[in-house]
């Protein structure tokens, strides 16, 4: 029997949370057109006759001096050095630059820890696209298999795991057979909300977005869950967008949200209380970031 730790990594959009969904054949990971939708090393636990494959979807690695981005690079690069493996996946509609750079020479530093390369998205890219993400990761990292997939259709994805069971060590299994995922609810619940408001707004509002639950109540008298979340932004123009005219989109939301959230309570009646508020500058601000980030 093998176990081991598997740390996704990639630029943002190159579709590492679609990958982890679609190996776990579970929602683990939420996902956006937006990029670096994923904050948080997002745990997702694939298990067979093989043995186990802990992944952790990181937050795409983007170059910024923002305090927030330098926070996700941290989380990203930390999660290397907590791995057995890493999967490195490269989203080959887009040219190597400077960030695929930075991540091929922090990935080639890792001496004892297996990398196993990916081009995704094979379903839209072209020949000549896939040639040069290849070339590019031989020249980079010669010692790692260079593989080919699309996580959105689910093709190439068993050759995936095939190498990482390959380096995989020898271990008993950290989880139960039907574990798919650690994530604590309260964290499952803020993320979906997240996913949910994240998708009615544009431009610069879905990275000034975060979710965080206020109460979670269980009632054993009448079966009942009640889930009471703040979206919160950072201006008061932006509550009034996600609000909408009338209430329009937070009512878009919570409908959208509650389908997931109830899924998560088999069995129980399910109410959730949804408001929006604004706190300023909170992506610069370490206190918050200490909380939400993990």
């Amino acid at each position: 029997m093998k176990c081991a730790t598997v740390a996704i990594i990639g630029r943002p959009s190159a579709g590492k949370s679609t990958l982890l969904n679609t190996i776990c054949e579970m929602k683990v990971s939420i996902t956006a057109a937006t990029p670096q939708t994923t904050r948080n090393a997002i745990r997702g636990i694939y298990t067979d006759g093989r043995g186990q494959l802990i992944f952790t979807d990181t937050p795409g690695y983007h170059l910024s001096e923002q305090t927030l981005n330098k926070r996700l690079q941290d989380i990203a690069r930390g999660s290397l050095n907590d791995s057995d493996a890493v999967l490195y996946l490269i989203d080959a509609t887009r040219a190597p630059g400077q960030e695929e750079e930075a991540i091929a020479a922090m990935l080639a530093t890792l001496k004892k820890t297996p990398v196993i390369c990916c081009i995704n998205k094979s379903d839209i890219l072209s020949e000549a696209q896939i040639e040069t993400a290849r070339s590019f990761l031989v020249e980079r990292l010669p010692s790692s298999p260079v593989l080919v997939a699309s996580a959105k259709n689910d093709e190439g994805v068993d050759e995936i795991l095939i190498e990482l069971f390959k380096v995989a060590p020898e271990g008993d299994l950290l989880y139960g057979e039907d574990a798919y995922t650690d994530q604590p609810i309260e964290f499952r619940i803020s993320e979906i909300i997240r996913e949910k408001a994240i998708s009615i707004v544009t431009d610069e509002i879905p990275h000034a977005i975060y979710v965080e639950v206020a109460d979670l109540e269980y009632r054993e008298a009448d079966n009942t869950v009640w889930v009471r979340a703040f979206i919160i932004v950072e201006r008061e123009t932006q509550k009034g967008i996600i609000v909408g005219r009338g209430g329009e989109g937070i009512k878009k939301i919570r409908i959208a949200s509650f389908k997931e959230v109830k899924r998560l309570f088999p069995g129980r009646k399910v109410n959730l209380d949804l408001r929006v508020k604004a706190q300023p500058k909170w992506r610069t601000n370490s206190i918050v970031l200490d909380r939400i980030l993990r």
